[in-house]
């Protein structure tokens, strides 16, 4: 099992990494590299999940629409909710106070 303050540092690196990529392409193939297709269609639905609760969709609708359980969608709800939330802020940055 990896030492958990390397494996930190190894995330705050990619923080870091991700950060600095300012051309969209180049993002897009950094992740293509390093994700497997399964790791980038999580991202893909998580962020997915968490823009329709900032639309304000209800999450029996999203768990309908998906197929998912209310399970995955809590998570993404109590982001939203936490006070100070930078996730909030970005989805209100991109597509306007809720």
């Amino acid at each position: 099992m990896a030492d958990p303050k390397t494996a930190a540092d190894a995330v705050h690196e990619l923080e870091k990494v991700c950060a600095g990529i300012t051309d969209p392409d180049e993002m897009v193939s950094f992740f293509e590299e390093i994700f497997t297709p399964r790791e980038l269609r999580d991202l893909d639905l998580r962020w997915r999940l968490l823009k329709e609760l900032h639309e304000g969709q209800t999450q029996r609708n999203i768990a309908l629409r998906y197929r998912i359980s209310l399970c995955k969608i809590t998570r993404g709800s109590r982001i939203l909710k936490k006070k100070n939330s930078t996730t909030k802020k970005i989805l209100d940055t991109i597509y306007g106070k809720r």
